[in-house]
């Protein structure tokens, strides 16, 4: 069980997926940045009653919470979109074009035991459980 568990890890998918996360978590704060304070304010200064609620309304006057902020859902989708985008164009693109080598026999892919590695490695572990059987039963 510990085996399987250390060939998972070692198999690198583990670390590149920790990288990713990280890596995904910066850039997205960047990403946020510059969309909070480059173009939200751009899209604030096109309409509201005051540049600080930006583009929206209030559905009750008297109720501040109420307010309608189309500045931020924008905000939030022109963010999605510029994530999306370099998500899709520096990790799908190339690890599709990869993917594409292998098929065509470029590119080796990661080897996988043939049946008679199988079968070896099964009667080598076989050998060893008789071996420790038989030298159980000699000192009993």
């Amino acid at each position: 069980m510990l085996k399987g568990f250390k060939d998972f890890l070692m198999r690198g998918n583990v670390v590149d997926l920790a990288v990713a996360v990280v890596i995904g978590t910066a850039f997205t704060a960047i990403v946020t940045a510059f969309t909070n304070g480059l173009i939200k304010p751009l899209i604030n200064a096109i309409g509201g009653s005051d540049a600080a609620e930006g583009l929206g309304f209030y559905i009750f006057n008297t109720n501040k919470g109420s307010f309608l902020d189309f500045g931020g859902v924008i905000n939030a989708a022109i963010n999605f979109v510029i994530v999306a985008a370099v998500v899709y164009f520096l990790i799908v693109l190339p690890m599709k074009k990869l993917q594409d080598r292998r098929k065509r026999g470029q590119e080796a892919g990661p080897s996988e035991p043939t049946d008679v590695e199988l079968l070896k490695e099964i009667r080598d572990l076989l050998r060893q459980q008789q071996n420790s059987e038989t030298v159980e039963k000699k000192q009993s």
